[in-house]
């Protein structure tokens, strides 16, 4: 829509640069171009505002397949004014002088024309297409066939319109009929999956068993080395038996050499002892007997007296001493008191 701005009872419009303005005073074409800039007076001024850039039209639509079955179809149509000119004096493009908004619609118009031209040449392609065949070919098909028909239809070119593209977003059915249709795939991707799940369990179950005969061979390869360290322990325990035994008969012959000389020294040091003990003993007796009874009575009585407890003070009566000093041989007038 173009800039109006008021100015002391004049009006000034800026349109844009896609936009066409066509701009007649007192019927006569004033200015005709794009982009305008120029200042009129709304009394005498017709103004008329045709785009002329590429627009987008979506559309949708119902069909009915050769197998009478609905489906529903998505498009989008790229058209453009080629030529403003026509299409102004074929439609109802004027816009107020004051506000600058359109009088009338005229883009509805032409999304008319162009919904009502491509639906008639879909549905002509749909009739004689199954519902199967249309789901798999019938977006290119019914997309060339509407680029074609609106090539081919004399009041686009008349009004100055040109189609740039023609693209078909989709062809779907109705959702019943599309579950339908979707059970079989499914039903084969289920199968898909579930041999997919079979052979996954089977290689698995497969690893498990050789995974268990691993465990097995392993538990046997244990229980054969667990038997060879039992033999090798009682080896061992054998040969520490029987080395401990040598060492005990070494220690116990060692023990009774040691205790044999022992013995014999210990015999040695006896006879010798003995004979000393006899030599010293003959000795004493030779001693004794050449001494007289008078001396070896005060050696016993000396002995006597070593082996006798202490006595502090002895007390004797005249007939004892004068008994013990005649058994010494002495008279009794040689002793002293």
């Amino acid at each position: 829509m173009a800039d109006i701005t008021r100015r002391f009872g004049w009006r000034h419009l800026r349109s844009a640069p896609t936009a066409h303005i066509r701009h007649h005073k007192r019927g006569k074409l004033a200015h005709d171009g794009r982009g305008l800039s120029f200042w009129y007076r709304s009394l005498t001024a017709a103004l008329s505002e045709v785009p002329v850039d590429d627009r987008e039209l979506a559309m949708a639509f119902h069909a009915r397949t050769a197998d009478f079955q609905d489906v529903t179809v998505q498009a989008t149509v790229t058209y453009r004014i080629s030529d403003p000119a026509e299409a102004a004096n074929r439609l109802d493009f004027s816009v107020d002088p004051d506000t600058g908004s359109w009088r009338g619609a005229p883009l509805e118009q032409i999304a008319t024309l162009l919904t009502e031209t491509a639906q008639q040449h879909t549905l002509d392609v749909l009739a004689r297409t199954p519902l199967a065949a249309a789901l798999v070919d019938g977006v290119a098909s019914v997309r060339e066939r509407v680029a074609t028909g609106l090539s081919a239809e004399p009041r686009l070119p008349a009004t100055g319109i040109d189609v740039v593209a023609v693209r078909v977003v989709a062809i779907r059915p109705e959702a019943e009929v599309e579950r339908a249709l979707r059970t079989p795939a499914r039903e084969q991707i289920q199968q898909e999956a579930d041999r997919a799940t079979y052979e996954r369990r089977a290689v698995a179950v497969e690893r498990e068993r050789a995974i268990a005969e691993n465990e097995l061979a392993s538990q046997i390869e244990l229980a054969r080395r667990e038997e060879q360290l039992v033999d090798q322990r009682g080896t061992n325990a054998r040969r520490e038996a029987e080395e401990k035994a040598a060492a005990d008969g070494v220690r116990t012959e060692a023990e009774a050499a040691r205790k044999v000389r022992l013995a014999r020294a210990e015999a040695e040091a006896a006879r010798e002892t003995g004979g000393a003990r006899a030599e010293a003993q003959a000795a004493w007796l030779r001693v004794h007997g050449e001494a007289d009874p008078a001396t070896l009575h005060a050696l016993a009585a000396t002995r006597l007296a070593e082996n006798l407890p202490r006595v502090e003070s002895l007390t004797l009566s005249p007939d004892v001493l004068t008994g013990l000093l005649a058994k010494l041989g002495r008279p009794d007038g040689g002793a002293g008191a």
